[in-house]
């Protein structure tokens, strides 16, 4: 079932991505703390159905056994969003899309274990397929603008600005994951339930924080119910965190590669829904990932 739910999380944040792109404000200093309280509120309320629905007796303390899980979490996806103002002019959707090869290879130098070729093949096409897929986006944006000569801002470039983020992001990102993975899989320290609520408990806190940050020391205009793309970019990150601990529970250094080609998944919805036109080497490449996917899938029956 992990490959199930690594499927279904790479699909969730795939389509998440989309509405973040769409409720990022590039003039909206701001809109990064925006959206870490939007996701916060709905994992809050997650964690809160989730917890009744299955009549779990949630331990607080679990929240400070897997902070240091939580805290690499939203610490990336925190500088993730603010990499999203500086996005389509800079490199980081390949720098971030490698998170899940950081945390493969963490995995298998601490503890090793014995993988079948196919195992290893899907890990190496896909984690390439991601990070080539994304390198031809960046190009492809950048040939965009210089056709309908746009002068490009100097520090949306490879500057310092442009490249702190992803690699920052990539690297807790993937120490988080590989984290994770000691926590649901290798050590077995906790539940797979216990650990989606002491995550989602700990973003909800984290969004109350924000939220008043933003209202009463800010003075921003925040109306929440107003934030539709940021809404349902929450809705399906909190969807795919969901599916995500169950993914990393059953075999953590398989599902972190297949969940990071939820960025394959983006490109496909941004070209849906937002009229793109896509050359062939990303169809190509796409290709590729798709048969890397498809052996992980294999693996599993073997």
């Amino acid at each position: 079932m992990w490959f199930i739910f690594s499927l279904c999380t790479a699909l969730a944040w795939g389509a998440a991505n989309l509405f973040y792109k769409k409720g990022s404000n590039p003039e909206d200093t701001f809109s990064h703390l925006k959206i870490v309280t939007m996701v916060g509120f709905v994992m809050g309320i997650h964690a809160v159905s989730y917890m009744f629905i299955k009549d779990i007796a949630f331990d607080p303390f679990d929240m400070i056994r897997y902070l240091p899980v939580s805290f690499m979490y939203i610490l990336s996806m925190t500088l993730g969003y603010i990499g999203l103002r500086y996005i389509e002019l800079s490199i980081a959707a390949p720098v971030q899309n490698s998170a899940g090869a950081v945390s493969a290879i963490l995995l298998f130098i601490f503890f090793p274990r014995e993988m079948h070729p196919i195992d290893i093949a899907g890990i190496v096409i896909v984690s390439i397929g991601v990070i080539t897929l994304a390198v031809f986006e960046k190009q492809q944006e950048d040939a965009a603008l210089k056709a309908e000569n746009k002068v490009i801002d100097p520090k949306y470039q490879l500057s310092v600005l442009a490249i702190t983020f992803p690699i920052l992001y990539a690297l807790i990102d993937g120490v988080g994951t590989f984290a994770d993975g000691i926590y649901l899989d290798e050590l077995k320290l906790i539940s797979e339930d216990s650990a989606l609520l002491a995550y989602e408990f700990t973003f909800f806190i984290v969004a109350v924080i924000c939220y008043f940050y933003l209202k009463f020391v800010k003075k921003e205009s925040f109306a929440i119910f107003k934030e539709k793309d940021k809404g349902i970019a929450a809705v399906l990150e909190t969807t795919g965190q969901f599916f995500y601990v169950f993914a990393m529970a059953g075999n953590a250094i398989i599902a972190a590669p297949l969940i990071a080609a939820h960025g394959i998944f983006s490109v496909i919805l941004s070209r849906i829904f937002l009229k793109e036109v896509m050359s062939k080497r990303q169809y190509i490449m796409i290709a590729i990932i798709m048969i890397g996917i498809v052996m992980l899938g294999l693996s599993e029956e073997l």
